[in-house]
């Protein structure tokens, strides 16, 4: 989910991810392993679950989000997560269920001035017909907790080896990054109501799903990508960058 400086592009209303085109898909279908009546996963069950004491991976499903949800990395990214959970539900349905946050863009000339607060809900359009950018992880765990009450496991801000604990013990993570896993690069600020959201436009959120000595593997909805190979340290230190944001469940 790559997101592209609107302030440089001026022709292409976007701005998180969605920085280039993938092929056409059907809309998903939840395809979970088990009815999960109670809401509570036990991942650890699952036989496609395979650990080693060199290797962790998780087989989530892979969940594209385009090209429906241009700017949607966030939600099918959750979707993924959630169906693997045993969770019955799909990107569209939390495309209209996660909180959103009202406000418009305004510009003053090429530069952002005003625009909404991500730490509310999504800002923007997610379906890409206008600009869109994204939504961080508080509103990601209230989604959660509505389809797995009570099992949110919010791990901002905490060591990513807490994270990659977490996976280990069978429990995949939607965590943000950039588009190509690096530092970013395209950061922009603007004002909502009285407090400055300043963050990087090149974001996006991709699924953690398993990782070795050297490297975290990922599924990426943008690409359409699974088990994506990326080195460990790149990777935590873009991470971090985001402000070490990830969601997860028990």
């Amino acid at each position: 989910m790559r997101r592209i400086f609107l302030v440089l592009i001026l022709l292409i209303p976007l701005l998180a991810c969605g920085h280039k085109e993938t092929a056409s898909e059907e809309l998903q279908k939840p395809k979970a392993e088990q009815q999960n009546k109670e809401l509570h996963p036990q991942p650890m069950g699952n036989k496609k679950t395979a650990q080693s004491k060199e290797k962790i991976s998780l087989n989530v499903p892979l969940i594209k989000q385009n090209p429906e949800l241009k700017y949607g990395c966030e939600v099918t990214s959750l979707a993924m997560m959630l169906q693997y959970a045993g969770v019955k539900t799909n990107k569209m349905e939390l495309y209209k269920n996660v909180s959103k946050d009202p406000d418009q863009l305004v510009k003053n000339r090429n530069n952002i001035t005003h625009w909404g607060d991500p730490g509310k809900g999504f800002v923007g359009d997610m379906t890409g017909r206008t600009a869109g950018y994204a939504v961080f992880d508080g509103p990601i765990e209230n989604l959660v907790n509505q389809y797995l009450p009570g099992h949110a496991v919010n791990l901002t801000k905490q060591p990513f080896q807490k994270v990659l604990d977490h996976v280990g013990k069978g429990y995949p993570a939607v965590v943000w990054t950039t588009g190509d896993y690096k530092l970013p690069d395209r950061w922009e600020s603007w004002k909502h109501h009285k407090q400055t959201i300043k963050t990087p436009l090149d974001l996006h959120a991709v699924v953690l799903t398993g990782f070795d000595q050297q490297h975290v593997y990922l599924n990426d909805p943008l690409s359409g990508k699974k088990g994506v190979k990326v080195n460990k340290k790149q990777f935590e230190a873009s991470w971090k960058a985001l402000q070490s944001r990830a969601i997860s469940y028990w």
